[in-house]
């Protein structure tokens, strides 16, 4: 079973830290559906130094998230480790990531995210220093590389072993690839095998199937899923059922789909207020709806919604009307 520092799961099964998308209403969704690990979206260590109010309020964890692993990014040691320090105090974070992956400019024009992969120097330091600031487990998660040219995976991970750091995550793209193209599992396993801390493995994870077929060809202790999540927690509960017991889980009514899309939804509107959450689930609803035959029109009306009833209104018109069809369907 993976276990991180004294941090022990009930599973393989992480949740990646996606920006802009792991906040709480999220993760707990997920976490519900049995992932042993949910991981939060990346803050800026300036902001917690700042205590801007955006950035606090991306630290709020619901209890029930446990175990959960905040992640931070910086490009600053200063910066960063007092920020790390701040999650260790402050927060019920189990494990305090570091991000080394983001591929985004203006993330990595900060010195902070993939820019560490061209430095296995930097890494040492950056993570030395922040795992002798904290007293909870420290981990990073990276990208196998900045382009094809510069591939230090191994010698990254290394960095982070030798620096004091309990798992490193690694996705097996390059910051050039951005989400494209496939993930290079072969860099996964050279770096399960050139480190004694515990290695998960992330890219093109799209079914139990998959998820099953890494571990094995890899050696990973973990499967971190990100994308195929979206709109999907049974992904998760389905992995992990795959992994327990070697059974596939039945797929999802689309009742079942629309009902935890509520539950969501309503999770968005206690974290934020009513007009920011329905703006922010506009792109989760159509996640929700990926797949089912007949969604062009309603995806289109979710952008228009602005209230809450508005959008249940129109889940629940959808599923009702689905439901109908696939009955006459049946008896025909």
């Amino acid at each position: 079973m993976l276990k991180i520092g004294d941090i022990k799961m009930d599973n393989q099964v992480v949740l990646a830290p996606m920006a802009g998308v792991c906040n709480s209403a999220f993760r707990l969704t997920v976490k519900e559906f049995g992932a042993g690990l949910v991981c939060a979206e990346m803050v800026s260590d300036k902001g917690i130094v700042f205590q801007n109010e955006k950035t606090m309020n991306m630290l709020y964890i619901d209890e029930r998230e446990y175990p959960l692993s905040l992640q931070i990014f910086g490009g600053e040691k200063e910066t960063l480790t007092q920020a790390a320090q701040f999650v260790d105090k402050n927060s019920n974070a189990a494990i305090i990531d570091i991000n080394m992956g983001c591929p985004v400019p203006k993330i990595t024009k900060c010195d902070a995210g993939a820019k560490w992969l061209l430095d296995p120097d930097k890494i040492y330091e950056m993570v030395s220093a922040t795992v002798q600031a904290v007293d909870k487990p420290v981990t990073v998660k990276m990208r196998m590389g900045w382009d094809e040219d510069h591939i230090y995976a191994v010698r990254n991970a290394q960095a982070i072993e030798a620096a004091g750091g309990s798992a490193v995550a690694l996705h097996g793209r390059t910051r050039v690839q951005m989400y494209e193209g496939h993930a290079n599992w072969d860099i996964i396993r050279e770096v399960k095998q050139s480190v004694n801390i515990p290695v998960i493995g992330n890219g093109d994870v799209q079914t139990p199937q998959d998820a099953k077929r890494m571990l094995d060809e890899t050696g990973v202790d973990g499967v971190m899923i990100g994308r195929a999540a979206l709109g999907n927690p049974w992904m998760i509960y389905r992995t992990v059922k795959y992994l327990e017991t070697g059974e596939l889980a039945a797929e999802p009514s689309i009742r079942e789909k629309m009902d935890v899309a509520i539950l969501h939804l309503d999770r968005l509107i206690k974290l934020k207020n009513e007009d920011v959450a329905v703006r922010e689930m506009r792109k989760h609803a159509s996640w929700y709806l990926k797949g089912i035959r007949g969604n062009a029109k309603v995806r289109n009306g979710i952008n228009l919604c602005d209230t809450r009833s508005e959008l249940v209104t129109l889940l629940n018109d959808f599923a009702d009307e689905s439901m109908a069809k696939e009955a006459a369907i049946s008896v025909s």
